[in-house]
C-alpha cells in the first residue's frame, strides 16, 4: 500500500490536473486503496478547513485558481477594444483574476452583461491571468428596473421612477413577490423582450412607501446600484481589528493636532497643526503638519475589506445617510481621529516659506492623539474674536498659527492662480422624520479654505515624494479643456462684452481674468456656468498628466483614505516607498493600477449621479406644495425639447418645455445653444433672467416642470392662434433677435 501523500503533494497534483480532482481520482493517482482512503478523506477535509481546497460537488480545487470550465459575465470593451470577463464563482482571498475573452470567427456575438460558459487557459506574463474560449452562451444579466407597483386583476404593472422612463413593465401574478399597490419595488426583466406589448418583469425586492422621506436616498442607492450591505467576511475582519500600537511608529501624541470638520461629521480622517518655523534661514516661514488616519494598517490588500472597499470605490453622501466605503468599526472608530484617544496615522511635516511655497517635507508613520474635535464655524468664530469655552484655550497655541500659515498659503495660491469658479453649494436641511425643512447655500468660511489649502499642500507633497522615489501611484488628473470648448467659451465671452485672449497656451489665470471681468455683472452666472462646462472631468490615472484646475504639475489624493480608495492606494505606495511594513503596495496591485483607476473613476461618477438625483428628489418634495407659485431664475441649458432653469431660491433645476415657453414655435440652434421664436424672433439663451411658474413637482422622479412668465423682466407675448410649427422666423425680427443674442451672449457648445 502506498504511503499517504503530503499536503504539498496533493495541492501540486490538483494544480496540475484541474479536470480530474475527485477523491477517487486523487486516490488512484497516489495508489491509495482500502482503509487508507479514510485517512485521505481526513487529509482532504483538513485542507478544505484550512482554506487550501474548496469542495465543489464531489471534486476538490484550489480556491485561488478558477476551474478550467467556468461561468463568466462579459464586461464592456476597454479603450483598446479588448473584451474581458469576470468570474461569477470566484471565492479566492486574492484579487479577482482578469480574463481576456478570445473569440473565434465562428463564435456568435456576445455583448456586455452576457453570461457564458467558457473554457479557461492560464497565461503568464500578461496583464490578465486567463484566456477564455466560448463553449456556449447561457443567458444575459437581466435588466433591472426600479419603480412603483400598481396592482391589477392579473398581476400588475411597474411604473419606472427614472427620469424619462415612460415605458411600464407588466408583472404576472406569480412574479409579484407579495408587493402591495403603490409600493416601491425593484424588479428584473423576466424572459426575452416580446415583439408586441409591454416587457415583463419579476419583482425581486420590496422597498416600501416611495413617498416616505427616508425612501429618497434608498431609491438612488437601488437605482444606481451602489453597494450598501457589507459582506459578512468584511464585517468580521473589521470587528476583529484592534487599535494599533506604537511599535514601528513615531510618537506624535504630544503634538497639539486638531481635527476641523462639519458639525454633522461622523468620521474624522485628517488633523492639522501649524507653528512658526524657528529656522533662521526660513524667517517668517511656517511648519505645517497634516496627519491622516492610517487605513492601510487595517485594510491589507486582497482582504475581504479591501475587495469591498475597491468595489465601492468611495463613500456616497446623501442628506439623510452615508453609504460608507468601510464598515463603521473602522470609518467611525479605529480610523477616525477622535480627540483624546491614540490613533495610527500617516503624517507629513511640511516647511513653507513666508511666501507660502513648499520648501521641504517629510512623511512618517506615527501614533497621534487629537487635542480637540472642532467644527468650521466655531474655529472661525474664535478667529473672529468670539471664542467658545472649547476653543478659547486653543486660540493662541493652535488656531492663530493655523491662520498665519494659511495667510502665506493664500498668497502662494494667488500667484499660482488655480481656477476660481464661484458656484455655491446647496445644503438640504431635514427634520427628524427626514422631511425637508429648508434649502440654503452653504456658507464658505476662511476655516473651510484653510483646511482645503492644507490638504492640497499635503496631496502635492505625496505626489512629489512618490514621483521622486519612482513608486507607482494613482494621480488625480485634470486635463486642460479641448480647444473647441475654449473657442465656444471665447465666443460666449465676446458676445457678453468680455475678452478671452487667443493664440497662447491656455492657463487658469486667463480664465480667472475672464471670471473677474464678469463678477458683479448681469453675466456673472453665465460666464461661471460656461467656464465650468468647458472643463474636462477629473479622473484617476497611474500616469501623471497634471491638474489643470489647480494649476499643479503633481497631484494625488492622500488625505481621505476612509472615504476614497484612491487615497488608500497612495498610502500603500508611501508605505512601500519608505519600507514601513508589509502592508505597502504589492506587485500584483501595481499591475492592476490602470484597471483600478478606471474603476474608481466610474464609481466616483456613479456616486455623483446618485447624490445629484437625491438632491433633485428632495427639492421636488420641498416644492411640491408650492405648485402654481412663481420663482425667479436663469436659463441654465438649452435643448431641442425646451430649456432648463436654475431657480434662485433653492438652486433647483426645472424643465421649461417648448409648449410652456410661448404661443409661437421656437427654433433650436445647436451651435449657439439658443431658441428663437418663429413669429417674434425672440431669442432665449443660457444666462437669461426669467420668471417662471411651477407647473408640476414630482418627488418620486425629482422632476420640476415650469412655465415661462417673464424673460429679462419682460412679459412673454401671448398671441392668440396656433403656433406655426416649422415656420421660419420673420426676416426682420429674426435679424434683430440674432443681433440682440450676439450682443447679450452665445451659450457654450456642449461637447
Amino acid at each position: 500500500m502506498a504511503d499517504l501523500p503530503t499536503r504539498d503533494q496533493i495541492l501540486d497534483w490538483i494544480a496540475a490536473n484541474p479536470t480530474a480532482t475527485s477523491k477517487r481520482d486523487i486516490a488512484r493517482a497516489f495508489g491509495i486503496k482500502g482503509a487508507a482512503r479514510i485517512d485521505l478523506k481526513r487529509l482532504l477535509k483538513e485542507l478544505e478547513g484550512q482554506g487550501h481546497l474548496e469542495k465543489r460537488r464531489k471534486t476538490y480545487r484550489d480556491p485561488e485558481r478558477l476551474p478550467p470550465v467556468s461561468v463568466l459575465q462579459v464586461l464592456p470593451p476597454d479603450d483598446l477594444g479588448d473584451v474581458f470577463c469576470r468570474p461569477l464563482e470566484w471565492t479566492g482571498e486574492g484579487p479577482e483574476p482578469r480574463i481576456l475573452f478570445s473569440a473565434r470567427a465562428t463564435d456568435p456575438a456576445v455583448g456586455e452583461g452576457d453570461r457564458i460558459l467558457a473554457r479557461l487557459q492560464e497565461v503568464q506574463g500578461e496583464d490578465h491571468q486567463y484566456v477564455a474560449r466560448l463553449i456556449r452562451r447561457i443567458g444575459t444579466n437581466p435588466r433591472r428596473v426600479l419603480g412603483i407597483f400598481r396592482k391589477g386583476a392579473e398581476g400588475g404593472r411597474i411604473v419606472p421612477i427614472a427620469k424619462g422612463a415612460d415605458l411600464e413593465w407588466m408583472v404576472r401574478p406569480g412574479d409579484t413577490h407579495g408587493a402591495k399597490d403603490g409600493e416601491l419595488v425593484e424588479a428584473e426583466q423576466a424572459g426575452p423582450k416580446a415583439r408586441m406589448g409591454l416587457p415583463r418583469a419579476r419583482i425581486t425586492e420590496r422597498l416600501g412607501d416611495p413617498a416616505a422621506p427616508r425612501a429618497v436616498s434608498l431609491i438612488a442607492i437601488a437605482e444606481h446600484g451602489i453597494p450598501d450591505a457589507f459582506p459578512d467576511a468584511a464585517v468580521a475582519e473589521a470587528d476583529a481589528a484592534r487599535p494599533a500600537g506604537l511599535t514601528g511608529r513615531e510618537d506624535l501624541r504630544d503634538l497639539p493636532l486638531v481635527t476641523i470638520d462639519p458639525a454633522d461629521a461622523r468620521d474624522r480622517d485628517d488633523a492639522v497643526l501649524a507653528h512658526a518655523d524657528d529656522d533662521p534661514k526660513n524667517r517668517g516661514g511656517h511648519v505645517v503638519w497634516v496627519a491622516i488616519a492610517d487605513v492601510a494598517h487595517y485594510v491589507p490588500y486582497g482582504s475581504a475589506l479591501d475587495r469591498e472597499a475597491r468595489r465601492r470605490g468611495n463613500s456616497t453622501y446623501f442628506p439623510d445617510r452615508v453609504v460608507p466605503m468601510l464598515p463603521d468599526r473602522l470609518s467611525g472608530d479605529l480610523c477616525s481621529l477622535h480627540d483624546g484617544v491614540p490613533r495610527a496615522c500617516l503624517a507629513v511635516r511640511m516647511t513653507i516659506g513666508a511666501d507660502g511655497e513648499l520648501r521641504d517635507h517629510r512623511f512618517l508613520r506615527g501614533l497621534m492623539r487629537s487635542r480637540a474635535s472642532l467644527e468650521y464655524a466655531e474655529v472661525q468664530a474664535a478667529k473672529d474674536g468670539d471664542p467658545s469655552e472649547k476653543t478659547a484655550p486653543l486660540l493662541a497655541e493652535v488656531i492663530e498659527p493655523l491662520y498665519a500659515a494659511y495667510a502665506a498659503l493664500r498668497d502662494a495660491r494667488a500667484r499660482r492662480q488655480p481656477l476660481d469658479l464661484d458656484l455655491p453649494e446647496r445644503r438640504i436641511e431635514l427634520d427628524e422624520k427626514g422631511r425637508v425643512t429648508s434649502v440654503a447655500f452653504k456658507e464658505r468660511l476662511d476655516a473651510h479654505r484653510l483646511v482645503e489649502e492644507f490638504m492640497v499642500l499635503a496631496n502635492v507633497a505625496a505626489a512629489r515624494t512618490l514621483a521622486e522615489k519612482r513608486t507607482p501611484l494613482l494621480y488625480r488628473v485634470h486635463e486642460e479643456p479641448a480647444p473647441e470648448k475654449i473657442e465656444a467659451l471665447r465666443e460666449t465671452a465676446e458676445s457678453a462684452g468680455f475678452t478671452l485672449a487667443k493664440g497662447q497656451v491656455l492657463q487658469t489665470a486667463q480664465l480667472n481674468r475672464l471670471l473677474a471681468q464678469a463678477e458683479g455683472t448681469e453675466h456673472d452666472e453665465l460666464i461661471n456656468m460656461s467656464t465650468l462646462r468647458s472643463m474636462t472631468q477629473a479622473y484617476y490615472s497611474p500616469e501623471n498628466f497634471g491638474h489643470f484646475g489647480l494649476a499643479l504639475t503633481h497631484y494625488a489624493h492622500f488625505t481621505s483614505p476612509i472615504r476614497r480608495y484612491s487615497d488608500l492606494v497612495v498610502h500603500r505606495a508611501l508605505i512601500a516607498a519608505h519600507g514601513w511594513g508589509r502592508d505597502g503596495l504589492k506587485p500584483e496591485e501595481i499591475e492592476r493600477l490602470e484597471e483600478t483607476a478606471k474603476h474608481i473613476s466610474e464609481t466616483e461618477r456613479r456616486s455623483m449621479a446618485a447624490e445629484r438625483d437625491t438632491t433633485d428628489r428632495y427639492l421636488a418634495a420641498y416644492l411640491s406644495d408650492r405648485v402654481g407659485a412663481t420663482f425667479t431664475g436663469r436659463i441654465s441649458g438649452i435643448a431641442r425639447f425646451g430649456a432648463f432653469v436654475k431657480l434662485d431660491e433653492t438652486g433647483a433645476d426645472g424643465l421649461l418645455p417648448m409648449r410652456a415657453i410661448g404661443h409661437e414655435y421656437f427654433h433650436y440652434d445647436a451651435q449657439t445653444q439658443t431658441l428663437m421664436g418663429a413669429d417674434s424672433g425672440l431669442t432665449i439663451g443660457i444666462g437669461d433672467r426669467v420668471t417662471v411658474k411651477l407647473a408640476e413637482a414630482v418627488p418620486v422622479t425629482g422632476g420640476l416642470t415650469l412655465e415661462l412668465i417673464e424673460l429679462d423682466d419682460k412679459a412673454m407675448p401671448r398671441r392668440p392662434g396656433r403656433a406655426r410649427k416649422g415656420a421660419p422666423p420673420r426676416r426682420k425680427e429674426a435679424r434683430e433677435g440674432k443681433k440682440r443674442g450676439k450682443l447679450r451672449k452665445k451659450a457654450a457648445r456642449r461637447g
